[in-house]
């Protein structure tokens, strides 16, 4: 059902309310279609940059486990999983609510008053996000509900259909949208040709097809987008750095959090969602309780949710320059109280990757937390507390130290990875030269001074392993791990060999997600409509 005051979640789109009118008269307007299609964006905030997000998104993967204060055991380690899971039944309902908008606009553009040079570029807007929102629910959930059709008023039945179909629809809506499209839009957030270039690139590799891949992936690398690397990987996040070159598309939160979602009755009437840009909280380990140590703008508000494992940790070389642009080691004392020796600003907490000798680590004055304090001899945790954290999402420009909501955008594509998939598409093509050409492109950028002739690879070192180990060097956090190891049928395999607390309950059927039990109670037709496979 149509919501008719749908008011722009994206700061740059301009809003237009057209409180108390009917859909009918309203997206028969060009003012009124701009907020369906600004509305139809602002569902992505659901998504990127929340925690139920980077739960089913990045947990229960090789790379993270759960660090103390996890919300979502059952997501991460695969704990009883079932359809009662509250970060699955948010996202169904909000996806689904998505998809009837940008059903609803698509079907209506003819209707609704545009311009002839607008119409084309704001239905490629809608039919991008339709796939996109479809690739996010069929990966997740299999094939469940599909409709092209805007729903009005309660629904009672679902269907149950084929993946392919949603594929079909999916490269349908995006090469209309690759047709569409312009190179560049007015509005930062909105969606451009080439970010539904790449886009499509990931899609054809999720589908196996590589030859297409690789053309897509090339034509964002070739084409003149001005999309470029950043020479330092660390500078990607830089809270200075949110409009970079590197980013293809992103979800644009804004400074005034007041436009964010955090209470808004239309999109966000749940209450939970914590309005923008939540990243920062997450992956930070417990430090403000430590000697020395207090809580600051600095150092961030450590929700402790998620941790790395020692296989995400050990994956980079001492010469590769994106462990230290991703990861924090080293808390320095900002306390008014201060440990016998240690002044203000010096090492007050080093936690590390490394083993740290007993005879050097009595001779510290700071707390060290060195790999066996962290990992058992079997990789298993031993302290959920205390571990490097992942900095990438760190935002110390927040008004106050204990602000849940961050203004950082989210990167949801960027050049980096179109490298990877053009390299992995060619490995698939049997051209491992070239994959290692692309690969070290990346490599190059990520390496140490003096040091890049020790990161390049050769054609010999590219398999599908390697490429995912490489992945998780670059994109470690961002929103598309578990997509990955599911698309490439490693799921359940690179769990069980790399992430022992996650190994001990994965199981086959673990490759979707249970649909949401208040779907299922939902509905009529309960024999046509259940649950997926292997959950109750």
């Amino acid at each position: 059902m149509f919501l008719l005051t749908l008011n722009s979640c994206e700061n740059t789109l301009e809003e237009y309310n057209p409180s108390g009118l009917t859909s009918e008269t309203v997206f028969t307007t060009p003012e009124g279609f701009e907020t369906l299609v600004n509305g139809a964006y602002s569902y992505q905030r659901w998504w990127y940059g929340k925690e139920e997000g980077y739960n089913i998104a990045e947990t229960g993967t090789d790379i993270w486990t759960s660090g103390a204060g996890e919300v979502y055991r059952d997501l991460t380690q695969y704990l009883n999983l079932q359809g009662s899971n509250a970060a699955l039944t948010n996202e169904w309902r909000e996806f689904y609510a998505a998809i009837n908008l940008c059903n609803g606009g698509i079907n209506r553009i003819a209707d609704a008053g545009l311009s002839d040079a607008l119409r084309p570029v704001r239905e490629g807007e809608l039919r991008f996000l339709r796939a996109f929102y479809y690739w996010h629910i069929v990966e997740t959930w299999g094939g469940v509900h599909f409709t092209t059709t805007e729903t009005s008023g309660i629904v009672t039945t679902a269907n149950k259909t084929p993946v392919e179909t949603f594929y079909n629809l999916i490269f349908e809506d995006l090469k209309i949208a690759v047709t569409n499209l312009p190179a560049t839009q007015p509005q930062y957030g909105r969606v451009t040709k080439g970010a539904a270039q790449a886009f499509l690139a990931r899609m054809y590799l999720t589908r196996g097809m590589n030859k297409e891949a690789l053309e897509m992936a090339e034509a964002v690398i070739k084409g003149n987008y001005g999309y470029k690397l950043e020479a330092n990987f660390a500078d990607l996040w830089k809270m200075s750095n949110q409009k970079s070159k590197e980013v293809i598309y992103a979800v644009d939160y804004s400074s005034n959090l007041a436009i964010n979602d955090l209470a808004n009755t239309t999109f966000n009437p749940y209450g939970h969602s914590r309005g923008s840009n939540n990243a920062h909280l997450l992956f930070l380990m417990k430090y403000d309780d430590r000697p020395g140590m207090i809580r600051d703008l600095t150092n961030g508000r450590p929700f402790n949710r998620y941790m790395p494992t020692r296989f995400l940790l050990d994956l980079y070389s001492d010469n590769d320059a994106r462990y230290e642009g991703s990861f924090m080691e080293a808390w320095y004392a900002n306390s008014a109280s201060l440990p016998a020796g240690i002044s203000k600003g010096d090492t007050a907490v080093y936690c590390t990757r490394k083993d740290v000798p007993d005879a050097v680590e009595v001779s510290k004055k700071y707390q060290t937390y060195d790999r066996s304090k962290i990992y058992l001899a079997d990789g298993t945790v031993k302290d959920n507390l205390r571990y490097p954290t992942l900095s990438k999402f760190m935002d110390p420009t927040r008004a106050s130290l204990n602000e849940a909501q961050s203004a950082r955008d989210v990167f949801v594509i960027r050049l980096a990875e179109v490298y990877l998939i053009a390299a992995e598409a060619q490995m698939q093509l049997g051209n491992v030269a070239a994959a290692a050409e692309h690969i070290n492109v990346l490599r190059t950028r990520a390496s140490k001074p003096g040091k890049t002739a020790a990161m390049l690879v050769k054609p010999a070192d590219i398999t599908l392993d390697f490429i995912l180990d490489e992945r998780a060097r670059e994109l470690a956090g961002e929103q598309l791990r578990w997509f990955d190891l599911k698309r490439t049928g490693k799921l359940t395999e690179r769990i069980k060999k790399h992430n022992p607390d996650n190994a001990i309950n994965v199981q086959e059927h673990h490759i979707v997600r249970p649909i949401p039990q208040t779907q299922l109670d939902a509905v009529v037709n309960k024999s046509e409509f259940n649950q997926n496979a292997g959950y109750q």
